[in-house]
Parts: structure tokens; sequence; C-alpha cells
């Protein structure tokens, strides 16, 4: 992924200020910040929920804006709110958004990642009855699920118990092993050192430091 003086304003107000950022596929950055540092709105953008207001941001030589339908299956998002259909299932969730990506033998496909993060006997349940840690955990399988290269997460341990920080872990190395790169958010120092390889830190929409992350145990 290659970020080039990516800027966004809403109104008259600068969120980001001109990003330059290169991910190399495999890689786990970090990013840090203060709430309004732009760390959120930068995802966003890379999601393609969002247009730049200026700059450019191209994923596998694919720009995010000219060639947005093709760069979505490319990438699976976390936001830190959930955007799941509260009241359809577990399954029926990733059924639905699995048809949007024409995610091939989708329902062994959701069945698998449903057990994978530990929601196996809770395929049949609604969204609306789920726990904010299994909403969580519905999340990072839709985010999963059609395979995608990038994966953008917005504060992924959020509503996460050990188990589930576990599991995101587990997760994100396998996403590295098949040379995907992450993306992703957290207030959590200790949480971006033991998760990352760099830890990239936003203020003001401007990225301030950038430090590879060296004492690791993986």
């Amino acid at each position: 992924m290659e970020i080039r003086g990516l800027k966004k304003t809403f109104g008259l107000k600068p969120i980001l200020r001109g990003i330059d950022l290169t991910l190399p596929r495999g890689e786990r950055v970090a990013l840090l910040g203060a709430n309004g540092a732009g760390k959120t709105t930068l995802l966003r953008i890379l999601a393609g929920l969002t247009k730049p207001t200026g700059g450019t941001a191209c994923i596998n030589g694919l720009d995010i804006v000219q060639d947005a339908q093709q760069v979505r299956h490319l990438v699976g998002f976390v936001a830190h709110q959930p955007y799941l259909y509260e009241e359809l299932t577990a399954m029926e969730n990733l059924l639905f958004f699995g048809r949007m990506y024409t995610v091939k033998h989708l329902q062994q496909r959701a069945a698998e990642l449903l057990s994978r993060v530990g929601l196996a006997r809770r395929t049949q349940e609604r969204v609306s009855a789920l726990s904010r840690g299994q909403v969580q955990r519905l999340s990072l399988a839709r985010a999963l699920l059609h395979s995608p290269q990038i994966l953008l997460l917005d504060e992924p341990d959020t509503g996460l118990d050990e188990e589930g920080h576990i599991l995101l872990e587990t997760l994100l190395d396998e996403h590295t092993a098949q040379a995907g790169t992450t993306l992703f958010t957290t207030h959590h120092l200790e949480l971006a050192q033991k998760l990352s390889d760099r830890i990239v830190t936003l203020s003001g929409g401007r990225i301030i430091q950038q430090d590879a992350v060296l004492d690791k145990r993986r």
C-alpha cells in the first residue's frame, strides 16, 4: 500500500494534513494518537467509506478512489462501530456480506470462520443477543471472510476478554503468514508493541513519529 499526501477536510476543518506512508506486504503497523488525531478517518478512507480531499492511496497499483470496487475486495475492515445487522443472526450476517464479495463455498467458509472465532454455538443467535466481545469476534470473522490482502482494524481489541486477545493475536499471525498486511489503531502502547512491526504516531492529522518494534516475542 502506498499513501502519498493524503488529505481530508470536513467543512473548513482539516483532519488529515498530508499523510505519506508505505506498507509492504506482510507488515503489521499500529496507529497511535489522541482522539481527533485522524486515525479513524485514515482507515475509513482506505476502506473506501469516505473520499480523500487530496492526495492518493494505492493498493496493488489500484487507486482507492478510481478503482474503489476492486479495492474493496482487497480490504477487510473492522470499524470501532461493528456495522452488523442486529436483527440478523451471526450466520446470516456473514452470508449477506459474503454474497457481496462473491465468496466461493460461502456456507462452508462462514461456518469455518464462526467456529474459528469461537462462535460455533452462536451461529443462529441474532447479533442483538450477543455480548460486545462476541460482536467484535463476529466483526473479525466478517473482515476475514473474503480473504483480504489488507486488514484495517479500528481498535480491534474492543470488548475482548483475555481469550479474545489471544484469538486476535493468532488471527493476525495467520494473516501475516499469508503475506497479508495489517493496519490497526489502538490507544494501548503495550498492545501496539505486541502486535505490530512498526508504530506510527499521528497528531493533528500528521505523522509525527515512526518506530520499528524490535523487542518482540514472535
